[in-house]
Parts: C-alpha cells; sequence; structure tokens
C-alpha cells in the first residue's frame, strides 16, 4: 500500500478545502457537513494514514485563535444587552445538560459511575463555536440569535471544561467536594478573565509602539497563544483567557494602528480562521472514519444507539431549557429590585417570540471540542486500572456530533426559510447615523484646518462640495441611491479594466496596478459592490 510524502498530503488537504468550498456555496448544504464527509472520503483512499488527534494539540492549534477571533468580532454592546440569557444558556444549560446526559448514561451502561457519567455530560453539553458560526452566520437570522448563539459559544466552553475537569478528578481518584469545585469555578473564571485582559493589554502597548504592519499583524496572531500559554501554567481558565482578551482588544484596536494595518490584520485572520475550521471538521471527517474502525462489530450497534438515545437527550434538554432562560432574566427584573426606569425598559421590553426561541434551541452543534475533550480523558486511573468506559465514550461522543450537525445543520436552513424572518434595518439605520455623524465631524475639522497657513483653497473648497453632497444624501436617504451606486459599480469596473490595459500595454508597472486597484477595490467595498467581478 503506497504511502504518501507530507508535502504531497498537504497539497491534497489545501485541494480538498477548495473543492469543498466551492461546492458548499453551490448547494444547500452547510460547509462542515460536507467538510466533515470530506474527510470521511479521504480517510477512505488507500494509503492515507490517518493522523492520531492530540487532544492537547486540538486545543492548543485550533481553539486559542478560533475564540480569540470570535470574541474580537463580537459586539460587546450586544453581548451586554443579552449577558443574562447568555450567561443561563452557557453556565444554566451546560450543567443541566451534563446531569441528564449523565442520568441517561447511567441507563445506558448500568456500571458506569457518577463521575464518568458527569465528565461525559460535561463533553457532549456545550455547542461549539465553530460549527454554530460556520453554518449560522451565513444565514438570514435576527441579528439577536446570531449574537446570543455567539456570546453562548464564547462562554459555554469555560463551563464545561471546568465541570469536565472536575468530574475526571472525582473519576481518577476517587474522591469529589461540591464546595472545592464551586470555589475553584470561581477562580479559574476569575483569573483566566485577568490573564486575558493583561495579555491584550500588553499587545496593545505593543502595537501602539510598532509602526510596522506585519509586526503588528503577527502580534495579533500570537495573542491567543499567549493568553492561552498563560493560563494553562497557571491552571485556569485558557477559554476565558482568550476571550476576555479578544474582547478588551477590540475596543481598544481602532485608535492603536494604522488603517492599512486594520485591513491587512482583518484579511489574514479571516484566511487564517478558514483554513482552522475547515482543517477541524476534515480532521473530525477522519477521526469519525478511524474510530468506526477500531470499534468491535458486535458493539457497534448498541454503541450507534446509545450515542444517538445520549444526542437525543442532549437535543431535547436545549430545546426545553432555552424558554427558561429566556424567561428567567425576565422574572428576575421583575423580582429584584432596581431603578425605576430600568425596570420600566424590562418590563416594557417585548417577549421573544416562539421562533427565534425555537431556533436557538435547536441550533446546538457538537464540534471538535468535544472530540478533543473526549480524547483528553486519562487513560488509567488511581491505583493502575484502566479509566472506565474510555472507548464508550469516545464512540459516544463521536455519535453525538455527527448526529447534531447532521440532523440540525441540514434542517437549519429550511427552517429559517420556512420561518420568514422579516429584514432588520436597524444596522442601516444605525449606519446611516454614525456616517452623517462621521461626516459632519469631517466638516467641522476641514473649517477648522482652512485656516493653517498650509493649507490651499482650492483644495477646501473641492472637499467642501465633497461633503455637501455626502450629508445631503445621507439627511434625505437611506444612504446612496441604488440607480447611483449602479452607476459608480460600472465606473469602477471600467476604471479597473483600463488599469489593467495599461499594465497590459506596459505604460505602468504590477504595483502601480495593486496600488490603484486597491483604491478601487476598497470604495466598491464600501458601496456594497465588493463581490462583483
Amino acid at each position: 500500500m503506497p504511502h504518501f510524502p507530507p508535502i504531497v498530503l498537504a497539497i491534497a488537504f489545501a485541494a480538498v478545502v477548495v473543492a469543498v468550498t466551492a461546492i458548499a456555496r453551490r448547494l444547500p448544504v452547510p460547509p462542515p457537513i460536507l467538510q466533515v464527509a470530506a474527510g470521511v472520503l479521504v480517510g477512505l483512499v488507500p494509503g492515507v494514514a490517518i493522523p492520531e488527534l492530540e487532544p492537547d494539540l486540538v486545543f492548543f492549534v485550533f481553539l486559542p485563535p478560533v475564540l480569540w477571533s470570535a470574541a474580537f468580532f463580537t459586539s460587546l454592546r450586544d453581548f451586554n444587552a443579552n449577558r443574562n440569557l447568555i450567561g443561563v444558556l452557557a453556565i444554566g444549560l451546560v450543567l443541566v445538560t451534563s446531569v441528564a446526559v449523565a442520568i441517561a448514561a447511567r441507563a445506558l451502561f448500568p456500571g458506569m459511575t457518577w463521575p464518568v457519567a458527569i465528565a461525559l455530560g460535561a463533553i457532549v453539553s456545550p455547542p461549539d463555536a465553530v460549527a454554530a458560526a460556520a453554518i449560522v452566520s451565513r444565514l438570514p437570522v435576527p441579528r439577536r440569535v446570531v449574537v446570543v448563539l455567539e456570546g453562548e459559544s464564547l462562554v459555554n466552553d469555560a463551563s464545561a471544561l471546568i465541570l469536565y475537569r472536575s468530574a475526571v478528578a472525582a473519576a481518577v481518584t476517587g474522591t469529589f467536594s461540591w464546595g472545592e469545585s464551586v470555589v475553584r469555578f470561581f477562580l479559574d473564571a476569575g483569573v483566566g478573565v485577568v490573564v486575558g485582559l493583561v495579555v491584550a493589554w500588553v499587545v496593545l502597548q505593543a502595537l501602539r509602539w510598532s509602526r510596522d504592519v506585519m509586526a503588528e499583524t503577527l502580534l495579533t496572531l500570537a495573542a491567543p497563544y499567549v493568553a492561552w500559554v498563560a493560563a494553562e501554567t497557571l491552571h485556569v481558565s485558557a477559554v476565558l483567557a482568550c476571550v476576555a482578551g479578544g474582547l478588551y482588544l477590540r475596543q481598544h484596536f481602532s485608535t492603536a494602528v494604522t488603517p492599512l494595518s486594520r485591513l491587512q490584520n482583518r484579511s489574514v485572520w479571516e484566511l487564517v480562521v478558514f483554513v482552522l475550521n475547515a482543517a477541524i471538521f476534515l480532521l473530525l471527517g477522519l477521526q469519525f472514519q478511524s474510530m468506526m474502525r477500531s470499534v468491535p462489530a458486535d458493539t457497534f450497534r448498541p454503541l450507534l444507539l446509545a450515542g444517538a438515545a445520549i444526542g437525543s437527550v442532549a437535543i431535547v434538554m436545549r430545546l426545553a431549557w432555552v424558554p427558561i432562560a429566556t424567561a428567567l432574566p425576565r422574572l428576575a427584573s421583575r423580582l429584584v429590585p432596581r431603578d425605576r426606569s430600568r425596570r420600566r425598559r424590562s418590563v416594557e421590553e417585548p417577549a421573544p417570540t416562539w421562533k427565534p426561541m425555537f431556533l436557538i434551541g435547536w441550533t446546538s452543534m457538537r464540534g471538535i471540542v468535544s472530540l478533543a475533550t473526549a480524547l483528553a480523558l486519562p487513560l488509567t486511573v488511581a491505583g493502575g486500572g484502566a479509566f472506565p468506559y474510555r472507548d464508550e465514550i469516545l464512540v459516544v461522543t463521536m455519535c453525538v456530533i455527527v448526529m447534531t450537525l447532521v440532523v440540525q445543520g441540514l434542517t437549519l436552513a429550511p427552517m429559517i426559510r420556512a420561518f420568514g424572518f422579516a429584514p432588520e434595518d436597524a444596522h442601516h439605520v444605525e449606519a446611516r447615523v454614525a456616517r452623517l455623524e462621521a461626516t459632519r465631524r469631517g466638516a467641522e475639522a476641514l473649517e477648522d484646518l482652512s485656516r493653517e497657513p498650509w493649507v490651499d483653497d482650492r483644495d477646501v473648497a473641492w472637499l467642501r462640495t465633497e461633503l455637501r453632497d455626502r450629508v445631503r444624501l445621507l439627511e434625505h436617504g437611506s444612504g446612496e441611491p441604488t440607480a447611483r451606486r449602479r452607476l459608480r459599480a460600472e465606473m469602477l469596473r471600467a476604471e479597473r479594466r483600463m488599469l489593467v490595459r495599461l499594465r497590459n500595454e506596459g505604460a505602468i508597472s504590477d504595483d502601480v496596478l495593486r496600488e490603484l486597484e486597491q483604491e478601487l477595490d476598497l470604495e466598491a467595498v464600501s458601496m456594497g459592490a465588493g463581490e462583483e467581478r
């Protein structure tokens, strides 16, 4: 059987990623599902050695940048507005699901102890940040649904991992203390947040000192790994360290670096996260293929049924808990005395309808974190015996991952189309108001600078005309008229074709073409024509 060298496998991996992504854009199938299927098919190719998935490698390579990026691009305002619901889901639902799964696991595996069953519950309880973002972000769903799902996925891994470590420690040593576990939970979470804030602050100072775009991009790429290693060294929550660091850096990033650095930083991060996401789901498919091969034929069907049962318990618990999680903050706001104005706003806020609640409840795909956590289970317990039911937990976890990805992932798009959510214009209204205020401030700055000795009056007159036209458009409409945008888009395409023609004729160099083309592309993106060729 032939064995392919690493460089061939790397090229093949890149080709699979490109092909699956291109196909996913043309099919009503979420990319993660196709990527998992591609991983399974790759595992069937003769001569392809399926890599052994090291849990520490998965946690260190994949999780820090994914969590940091998700936090960095999260709106802190929207997160704070929904923090009660996010907290009840990210902490309360993890605990409730872990207990429910533990009860089901003990019924399915009568010899399983409570600590081992709770460990299994902690493994499969948190929905995966990567899977949720990869599927829901491309669908037309209410903004609040996206905020809640993304916010929950930032925090639930931390609560699940802390519970998991306590349960595994109890299973290994045979002793467990609720008081110690609760104290450890808050200590790990609090110190982890502090670690993330400190790392982000140090990186922010380095960004302000630096004057090199590449160095600044590398600093932002290194930051999540530094936060993760520092938190792991202190044995606190590395997940919350990355989340807190990403949120803090985003709040100060706009004033710390240059526009060119921001553009390049975003492009590089989008590419990195894209590659990591694709690698995660391909590895899931490969590991599924490898794990199924290792399961004895006589136990395959019972374990498959057990995985389906535990996956169903996790899904049902989430569907039942989301309405409770939605009602609890509103109930607390009525019971806890607060400022009258704040109380009035909370009471007058309309209750969410059943469609968004059901969508939040149904979006609970599991992913690479659950698999890596299961693989991280110790091989032995105190005394030298094998960790009980370790192989069964691995297979059940993989079944839950595949079940949630396939069943929920494939049904989300038709479900959202059937719900027919009304388009939301709050984002566009805020953008128009912000553009108007920024343009007016620019006009004020122009008037202040017009009296400087180095300023040419002709430049001031030209800019005044441009600003006046822009203000008029923003004040009397929702933005630039559609016909005008289309005209300008056609003009940009004509200008781009002329630049290419000048390059082809030798009149300008490729450097000049890239510089001027970037200016045209930035304008096209700003007017919403960035995906038109």
